[in-house]
């Protein structure tokens, strides 16, 4: 039954891959079960209450996106998204977090209309090859900051300008680190974590270089019983793995899209739709051709099925009481360990809803268990860097700036809009505009537009 429903053949995997996959995949998200509560505390919104609606909205548009588009890509709050969210939202400086959740559920119900429209679907025929292959080199880079961020094998010193606080931002101050004032530097060896993260990483490149199937799944679970006795995994007293939060204080239903529309809130329903469109777009894309779901001009019957799916999902996690939903880049974890069809996010999807009760169990895997999986996904999807033509220099320089400024702004949301206005201005100024779909002149104003009135992201 689920080789005929998932075309398992087809796409030349099998049960047993899938489902290690979407371990794989869990495994690399589940850390946002406990850190969006975290973050979105700061508007006044329960933990526990934040708490189930991520695993509610994660695991129930991830099904969906296995069931009806049969793509492994997996989704839940996005981190960026609920960093903006709690700024908006802040506890007493900002706008009620329920009014901020119904403009989340609106800018869900513009993207319905712009995927049934087929406006969002037309950007996978407009925006051409090299930005597409760039766009999956970004994330790898991404990814692995993150992943070098989690481990804090990278550490960041500043000198006397002390960082943005979250009242600074609101009060639309801005922390500028001028390139004297601040360094990147190489982690400490002595701390436990790094040290985690490098056996784990040790570990898990062997496995890899020895085509053992199951290789990130296995390296995390090794490195969360080798952090036992390093004390980087805690394990609770009267630990039990069996226990449920309290509910008793849900946000279901709670957001005010009413009040959203009399706030005069569009800037900020504007920035959601903006950032979660290009988001979106560039990890369903980049997932996708990494997973051998694209055709070779990097398209595929299925994305505008998957984009409804996630602008469902964006409106379904309000109700819920969260943050926008958007595809997931770790959802490349789950694809490096070989899932190739929906059975791989229905994997992750459930897992996501049992976590409801094996919640203290997920919480155990510390973040430099998960990371090394990380930096070695962005390994796999780096490589698509070779298909890009740097000889023509209007194609080679956009998606240089591309899959540069995604790991070095934080945001691929920043790099594909680099990407739009690169590309669009060096075809035009050389004469080969016939080469531009008309989208991407569009999309060219938008970004010029995102960026002169509302500031970078």
């Amino acid at each position: 039954m689920l080789e005929q429903f998932f075309k398992l053949k087809e796409h030349n995997t099998t049960v047993r891959t899938e489902i290690i996959a979407g371990l794989t995949t869990f495994m690399t998200m589940a850390y946002i079960l406990f850190l969006n509560p975290n973050i979105l505390a700061g508007t006044g919104m329960d933990k526990n209450a934040v708490f189930f609606a991520t695993a509610m909205a994660a695991g129930v548009v991830t099904i969906a996106m296995g069931l009806f588009v049969n793509f492994p890509i997996a989704l839940a709050p996005g981190m960026g998204l609920n960093a903006f969210f709690a700024a908006v939202a802040a506890q007493h400086v900002g706008m009620p977090w329920q009014v901020a959740l119904g403009a989340v559920f609106i800018s869900g119900i513009i993207f319905v209309i712009l995927t049934v429209t087929k406006v969002r679907q037309i950007l996978v025929v407009a925006v051409p090859n090299s930005l597409k292959r760039a766009i999956t080199v970004g994330i790898g880079l991404f990814i692995t900051i993150i992943g070098l961020k989690l481990s804090e094998l990278t550490v960041v010193k500043a000198g006397p300008v002390i960082p943005p606080t979250l009242q600074a931002l609101q009060d639309g101050g801005v922390a500028t680190l001028k390139f004297f004032e601040w360094n990147i530097f190489l982690g400490s060896f002595h701390n436990p974590a790094t040290l985690l993260t490098l056996i784990g990483l040790a570990v898990t490149s062997v496995l890899m270089a020895n085509r053992v199937k199951g290789s990130l799944l296995i390296g995390i679970l090794v490195s969360t019983l080798i952090g036992i006795p390093l004390g980087v995994t805690v394990i609770p007293e009267n630990f039990s793995p069996f226990a449920l939060p309290d509910f008793s204080n849900l946000n279901v239903g709670k957001l005010d899209i009413m009040g959203a529309l009399h706030m005069g809130i569009w800037t900020v329903v504007f920035t959601f739709t903006f950032v979660e469109l290009f988001d979106t777009f560039g990890t369903l894309v980049g997932t996708a051709d990494k997973a051998g779901l694209l055709d070779k001009n990097g398209q595929s019957p299925r994305i505008g099925r998957a984009m409804l799916v996630d602008a469902l999902g964006v409106s379904f996690g309000a109700l819920m009481g969260t943050s926008t939903v958007t595809a997931y880049v770790e959802s490349a974890a789950g694809i490096g360990e070989g899932g190739r069809t929906g059975l791989t996010a229905v994997t992750t999807g459930v897992l996501f809803l049992l976590a409801l009760a094996l919640a203290p169990l997920a919480g155990l895997i510390p973040s430099a268990a998960t990371a090394p999986a990380l930096i070695i996904v962005g390994v796999l999807m780096v490589s698509a860097v070779r298909e890009i033509d740097f000889d023509d220099f209007t194609e080679g320089f956009p998606a240089f700036m591309t899959f540069t400024l995604m790991p070095f702004t934080y945001s691929i949301a920043n790099g594909i809009a680099a990407g739009i206005i690169f590309y669009t201005a060096l075809k035009v100024l050389s004469g080969r505009a016939k080469e531009v779909h008309w989208l991407m002149y569009i999309l060219f104003v938008l970004v010029i537009t995102r960026y002169i009135f509302l500031g970078g992201e």
